[in-house]
């Protein structure tokens, strides 16, 4: 791809990094990502990806903006509340960056979510909040091998690891976290509460290791898992197993 003269000055810092250039920066116009969820890790997210002009932004989300969402959900504003977050995000992106194309999905994650969500993807984002969601999103990621970029937050905490679990020596998602459930009384941040800058760090976190698997900028992350805690603060990073015996990557792996 050939930037434009326009093109060229809006991405200038990040053509002039070593590690991404032009080249990189072309890729990035030509790239794909998907994103589970357009809340507090997802706003953030979108925000980074439209900047640094990521071709193509799928979001998936079906709910509609609230006042509480403002706290941390920095996409939105209170013009926005009642509108559905779709078509909010997608007009925060027209705004951002004319070069980027939205494609809005109107709709949960579930089994009967068809595989083609993924037809032309190069990363999935996944700041979504459940585990049944996240299984999913895992299986479909898989099966389509593409990498999963798995973000989640918690009060003053948050976490963030890359899966590509279809190769020999990484694990994916479910060798994680098994096969985890969301039991009645699971705690959310409407009853526990979350610090809206752990959201920002978070977002903006994944949209990076997105831009890193897409350039292929630094050290490759999958198989990692960065433990942020907010109290101390402090960040720790853990090499996760892969699970010969998982039964989402398991087959693939043997």
């Amino acid at each position: 791809m050939t930037l434009s003269d326009q093109q060229l000055d809006r991405y200038a810092r990040h053509i002039v990094l070593r590690d991404i250039g032009g080249a990189g920066q072309s890729k990035l116009l030509s790239s794909h990502v998907l994103l589970i969820g357009a809340g507090g890790i997802g706003c953030p997210a979108i925000q980074y990806l439209a900047a640094a002009g990521v071709g193509t932004i799928s979001v998936v989300d079906d709910d509609i903006v609230s006042l509480s969402n403002l706290q941390r959900q920095i996409l939105y504003s209170e013009s926005d509340i009642g509108t559905a977050k779709i078509d909010a995000a997608g007009a925060a992106i027209a705004r951002l960056n004319p070069d980027v194309t939205f494609i809005g999905h109107k709709q949960r994650i579930d089994r009967t979510t068809s595989a083609a969500i993924l037809d032309g993807v190069d990363v999935v984002i996944d700041g979504c909040d459940n585990f049944a969601t996240r299984l999913i999103v895992n299986d479909l990621c898989l099966a389509a091998k593409v990498p999963l970029v798995s973000a989640a937050i918690g009060q003053f905490h948050g976490q963030i690891g890359t899966f590509t679990g279809w190769t020999e020596d990484a694990p994916c998602y479910r060798c994680f976290v098994g096969d985890a459930h969301d039991p009645d009384d699971c705690d959310d941040c409407a009853t526990q509460g979350v610090l809206g800058a752990m959201c920002g760090l978070m977002g903006s976190f994944a949209a990076m290791e997105a831009i890193r698997t897409l350039t292929g900028f630094g050290e490759a992350q999958k198989g990692k898992l960065h433990l942020f805690d907010g109290m101390a603060p402090a960040m720790r990073s853990i090499k996760l197993p892969k699970d010969p015996a998982c039964r989402s990557c398991g087959s693939l792996a043997a």
